[in-house]
């Protein structure tokens, strides 16, 4: 994909982010706030937004109450849409958003990639396509992002058997996948925010290079300086220790990484095309946040 876009001067109109203290939406705000964007955060809690730069303007609001919004969307015309709530208020806060914005940037899932490890039936797929629709529905100028696997997952899942006895339990060790780096995610949404030229731009974004899930928790383990011991788990067994309000995302997954196994991960070169530098490896993710390995890592939302 060629990038033809111009960068723009810097705007004097505030970006609204929402889902600003999240993973992707809080590394987004540093991109921004970095090129001199002014930013606008959406938060449902003020103490919440207490790690945040001191020059980003904070604003409550819930997506859950779609008349809450309207202070944070006066005087804006871009928006980062990462939805996080039940999918009943979607349809009015896209009227919303379409009422004040010209533009908006959705943070949405690889659902209409022809690859089977992302055409599984999935609740969070239909929210996000639904989301979409109504977004065409008002015209607003529109650019979707679909990244696929982050490679922080590999946190959340490996990180407390990687912190006692150094034995990873997991499904699916074959199945391959192409982690991206949530950093790369953060800049290529951040780009589409400050710059023109990205009005119906469909962006799937997965790392360069498509590794089986024994193959990451080694490279989690060369990268640590210690050995880590991979053993199959049968899916039943990994159901049957997912806490129940999980269970749905966690069939998602088992059907996912079924459907994938015995064929290499869909790898998209988006990252770099748009970024103009090669995209993160895995073992570069794994390599700048080896501390939260072996300590207690925060939690991400």
């Amino acid at each position: 994909m060629e990038q033809t876009d111009t960068p723009r001067a810097p705007s004097t109109t505030p970006v609204l982010v929402t889902g600003a203290t999240g993973r992707i939406g809080r590394a987004v705000v540093d991109q921004l706030t970095d090129a001199g964007v002014p930013v606008r955060a959406l938060v449902r809690r003020t103490e919440a937004a207490v790690t945040l730069p001191p020059d980003v303007e904070i604003v409550n609001g819930d997506l859950t109450v779609p008349e809450s919004l309207d202070a944070a969307l006066h005087a804006v015309s871009t928006v980062f849409l990462v939805w996080t709530a039940p999918p009943r208020t979607a349809a009015a806060v896209v009227d919303r958003l379409a009422a004040h914005a010209q533009r908006v940037v959705y943070l949405s899932a690889p659902h209409r990639t022809p690859h089977p490890f992302f055409r599984q039936p999935n609740p969070m797929a239909a929210l996000h396509a639904e989301i979409e629709r109504l977004i065409a529905a008002t015209g607003l100028d529109s650019t979707i992002v679909r990244p696929g696997m982050f490679a922080s997952n590999a946190l959340f899942w490996w990180s407390a058997a990687i912190r006692g006895d150094g034995l990873v339990r997991w499904p699916y060790g074959a199945a391959e996948t192409a982690p991206v780096d949530d950093r790369d995610v953060a800049a290529v949404v951040a780009r589409t925010l400050r710059e023109g030229g990205h009005a119906g731009g469909d962006y799937v974004l997965t790392g360069p290079e498509s590794l089986t899930q024994a193959e990451q928790i080694r490279i989690v383990g060369d990268t640590l300086g210690r050995p880590l011991t991979f053993e199959e788990m049968p899916p039943d067994e990994f159901r049957r220790e997912t806490p129940e309000a999980s269970r749905p995302a966690a069939d998602m997954l088992l059907a996912a990484w079924n459907a994938a196994t015995g064929r290499p991960a869909y790898v998209t070169s988006t990252v770099s095309d748009l970024l103009g530098r090669p995209a993160r490896t895995f073992r570069q993710w794994v390599t700048d946040h080896a501390t939260s390995f072996t300590g207690n890592p925060a939690p991400m939302n």
